[in-house]
């Protein structure tokens, strides 16, 4: 089957090899020139973004022209600007919702007043804004304890937590009023106190098929502090679940992204073929959900199709006909690290370098992410330059290989978290749930 991959992230990195690997021919669309997606592609079409009408017919006449059988959409954007709507009136299969469906990510309020209309117990208390009216008010109501989302999509960067980005109740009110300013509307909800989590489905419109737990870093520094980013780096477990979650902590969440996605059904009349990502955090009242987003995350894609025993291509055509038999992931423990420009997060460095050294593939594997090769440089840009993930028995032995594989990795103004997965912040989060539940 000819496929065509959306996106040129380390995401859309690791989506075109699982394919290539089931024997499938992968095209893509890039928005940068990413050298994996460049050697694993049979062509390749560039665009600058992914909202104007005539980077959206181009990027159709290129599909019809290499007889795209299935499109697999990787980000966001596309699917907010109504990229599956369009493949699929002209009768090409998407995995990735249209832009009806994912509202889940495009709108937080949306999301949120979809629980509460079919009664799916999981978010904390919350109110919707247009203007700075009641504001203030509802500030004064959480007591302190609240959380301020735009309303929309920012690359992960449009959330901003009470006592961690906003230290006063004066710093609220000043980007609730620059959200307003710029004609966006916002949440302000109850801040919840736990450990986050990521629980994906696949989904084909009639049933969905679970993936394991995967736990993601947002904040930029070691120790969980700094600004938020699209994800540092994420791991998971072999026995799917995490070191701090619980069977029942597993089922909770299974059990919302299904209720979630038979109200999709009932709200549009629509069924959901793609990814239903759900960000979950587990307090001391049970699972509460944090975000739903409607595409694999990144990082936490690396570490499931890593894991992924199944043949994606034919997950992904059978997502597309509503045809979704079982998959398997293999019991392995799997960690992803990435390799950014330093300041990431805030005010991230315009000349960072990046060179790979091939000795890391002896254990592990290596994803390009916002970099350029031209003239077979490869170049950065101020965004996340590669993923590097390594998976083993367990979560401890991953962690090692990865930063084996990072001693491969060098250039200059680079920075990793290498913190992640080791045994100190996970005893961290363990200690932590241990006091909360």
């Amino acid at each position: 089957m000819n496929f065509l991959v959306i996106g040129s992230g380390a995401r859309e990195h690791i989506i075109a090899e699982k394919l290539a690997e089931s024997g499938s021919t992968v095209y893509s669309v890039l928005t940068n020139l990413n050298p994996g997606l460049l050697k694993l592609s049979a062509g390749y079409h560039s665009v600058t973004a992914y909202n104007s009408r005539d980077s959206q017919i181009s990027i159709l006449d290129f599909a019809k022209e290499n007889s795209v059988h299935c499109v697999v959409v990787g980000p966001e954007d596309p699917l907010a600007n109504g990229m599956a709507d369009m493949f699929w009136k002209q009768d090409i299969p998407v995995v990735g919702p249209t832009r009806q469906l994912a509202q889940i990510e495009t709108s937080k309020g949306f999301t949120r007043d979809l629980l509460e209309r079919y009664s799916i117990d999981a978010s904390p208390r919350y109110q919707r804004f247009k203007t700075m009216n009641g504001a203030s008010e509802f500030i004064d109501d959480l007591g302190g304890n609240y959380v301020i989302k735009f309303d929309g999509l920012m690359g992960g960067k449009g959330v901003k937590v009470a006592g961690e980005h906003l230290h006063s109740k004066e710093e609220a009110l000043i980007y609730c009023k620059q959200l307003v300013d710029g004609s966006g509307t916002y949440i302000i909800e109850e801040k919840i106190f736990g450990e986050e989590f990521s629980l994906m489905s696949f989904c084909d419109g009639r049933k969905l098929a679970h993936m394991p737990a995967v736990q993601d870093h947002k904040r930029a520094y070691e120790g969980d502090i700094g600004p938020n980013t699209g994800g540092m780096g994420s791991y998971s477990d072999s026995n799917h679940s995490l070191p701090f979650l619980t069977e029942q902590d597993i089922s909770g969440a299974r059990e919302i992204n299904e209720r979630v996605f038979r109200a999709l059904i009932d709200e549009t009349g629509q069924g959901y073929k793609g990814i239903l990502y759900g960000g979950f955090m587990i307090t001391g009242n049970g699972i509460q959900l944090i975000e739903y987003n409607a595409r694999f995350g990144d990082p936490e894609a690396m570490n499931l199709l890593t894991l992924l025993a199944s043949d994606f291509s034919e997950i992904c055509y059978n997502i597309t006909q509503g045809n979704l038999g079982t998959v398997t992931f293999r019991n392995k423990s799997s960690v992803c690290k990435y390799i950014v420009p330093k300041g990431y997060g805030s005010n991230p460095r315009k000349d960072a370098t990046l060179i790979v050294n091939p000795g890391y593939a002896r254990t592990s594997s290596l994803y390009y992410a916002a970099v350029n090769q031209i003239d077979g440089e490869i170049t950065t840009t101020s965004s996340r330059a590669a993923a590097l993930v390594s998976s083993s028995s367990t979560i401890a032995k991953a962690e090692e290989k990865c930063e084996s594989g990072l001693n491969f990795i060098s250039g200059n103004n680079l920075y990793v978290r290498h913190d992640i997965a080791k045994e100190e912040l996970i005893k961290k989060r363990i200690e932590n749930m241990e006091k909360i539940r």
